[in-house]
């Protein structure tokens, strides 16, 4: 969402701001599912909506290839109409419109807009995939994550990396990886990397903060990690019978479709324009007691009118040699509609807090004085970050620690653990942050055999999981 998921997710940035509103728009008498009051039974079809995608890709492959948005609607329809029965119509339309209209379409829109963009980027000449290039683009999409966001660096340079390894025999490990950095732990820099630290920037957070203070915890996982898969690679690249790397170029690099280097920074203006639109002018239309702001709007229409534009600009044949298609981007869209429909209940249980079925997790980050406890805040929201929206939960667990954001700015390491966990564990399920789905399916589009999703979370647990620990040892204890 960030998505969503998991730190998510690649959920829209601002949808919070406008969330925050819906109770002055309606009259405070918005309908809407009050989290105290639900058990976690109400969780039971996202759970099902997850293992699903776990699941049903490696024992009904065929069947799930060509009915996965039916299954994605199915449970969908599980918590909506018991939803219906119980709260009335209303509500469950007032849920509906929220997720859809604030969290689900700019979601949509923003994946869309970059995947149009990124996939007109094609660069020609022969890119040869020694372990020495494929570290260096790695590094490259860590240090643009933070700058372009994880989503617009991850489908600008999936496809070269791909390219370059298509003579690889082993090549999982190398997007396994890219996962890990350009999808995920680069986004920690800036509020313009991922969702979570956009939502920390609205309440207040310095929009340099994380630059100063998530920056060394991002260079000592990033370089463990570059130096692991560096040393993975070679052994890969010699065992294939490849000659020591060099690294070199057989024909000189060029780039075809500059135009859309211009329309990815016109991405990052429009989601930035968003955010820092001025308060003098902000206004929004009500649909149903939910608040539609203009900047949003006026974001979600630029948005598209770039990937127009990039569509137009672009030569198809440029498109057909980058081995472009619609595929990746239809399949996030309808498997996230399911997810979008069935965290309702999660989330409503999620920022009841205290009062809600999941208090114990609330409880669990303050110890008997009163003193956050910061390595349970890095763990606790990585964890819910993994499954869960990492937006929202970075907002529950920022709030918990007190909501004010200067003196949050003050306690270092309570908004950095919380900061860290939000951006770095959404590495560590495919449903952990939206571009991970998207890299998956676009290598599996291109001839990677990527793991089951339990399979990759063997990989992100078993690599990241030390590093975690080392990370609570340094930093947050």
């Amino acid at each position: 969402m960030a998505l969503l998921i998991g730190g998510a997710c690649l959920l829209d940035p601002f949808a919070a701001s406008a969330a925050e509103q819906v109770a002055s728009a309606a009259g405070g008498h918005a309908p809407h599912i009050d989290g105290s009051e639900l058990g976690l039974l109400w969780a039971v079809p996202f759970c099902a909506m997850l293992l699903s995608i776990a699941l049903f890709p490696l024992i009904l492959p065929h069947f799930w290839h060509h009915n996965f948005g039916k299954a994605s609607l199915f449970w969908a329809l599980c918590f909506l109409v018991p939803a219906y029965f119980e709260f009335g119509f209303s509500t469950v339309l007032f849920e509906v419109l929220h997720s859809i209209l604030l969290e689900y379409l700019p979601f949509i829109i923003l994946l869309f807009s970059l995947f149009t963009v990124a996939g007109g980027v094609r660069l020609t000449g022969s890119l040869h995939g020694s372990p020495i290039l494929n570290t260096g683009i790695l590094a490259a999409g860590t240090c643009l994550a933070s700058w372009m966001g994880t989503t617009g660096a991850a489908m600008l340079l999936i496809r070269p990396i791909i390219r370059a390894n298509e003579h690889r025999e082993h090549k999982v490990h190398i997007i396994v990886f890219f996962i890990f950095l350009v999808a995920n732990i680069g986004g920690g820099l800036t509020p313009l990397g991922d969702p979570p630290l956009f939502l920390g920037f609205l309440k207040g957070v310095s929009f340099f903060w994380p630059t100063q203070h998530v920056l060394v915890p991002l260079l000592t996982t990033a370089a463990i990690l570059l130096t692991l898969f560096f040393a993975i690679d070679t052994w890969f690249y010699r065992h294939e019978g490849h000659e020591a790397p060099e690294g070199e170029m057989e024909e000189k690099i060029g780039i075809e479709g500059k135009v859309n280097i211009l329309l990815l920074g016109g991405i990052v203006a429009a989601v930035l324009m968003s955010g820092l639109w001025p308060h003098d002018y902000r206004f929004a239309l009500s649909v149903y007691h939910v608040p539609l702001e203009i900047q949003n709007v006026a974001r979600d229409v630029l948005l598209l009118v770039i990937a127009y534009l990039s569509w137009k600009l672009t030569s198809r044949e440029s498109r057909k040699a980058n081995a472009f298609n619609w595929f990746p981007i239809i399949e996030v869209g309808k498997l996230f509609f399911g997810i979008f429909m069935t965290i309702i209940p999660a989330i409503a249980i999620l920022k009841a807090g205290t009062h809600g079925a999941l208090s114990p997790v609330v409880h669990a980050v303050t110890d008997s004085a009163g003193e956050p406890i910061n390595a349970m805040y890095f763990v606790l929201t990585g964890l819910l970050s993994s499954f869960l929206d990492n937006a929202p939960t970075y907002l529950v667990f920022f709030n918990t620690a007190g909501g004010d954001a200067h003196v949050l700015m003050g306690e270092v390491a309570t908004l950095m653990a919380i900061s860290c966990g939000a951006v770095f564990m959404g590495a560590n399920t495919y449903v952990g942050n939206a571009p991970n789905f998207m890299v998956k399916a676009i290598a599996e589009e291109r001839g990677v055999k990527m793991p089951s999703f339990f399979g990759y979370m063997a990989w992100s647990f078993g690599i990241l999981g030390p590093v975690y620990a080392l990370l609570i040892y340094l930093f947050f204890l």
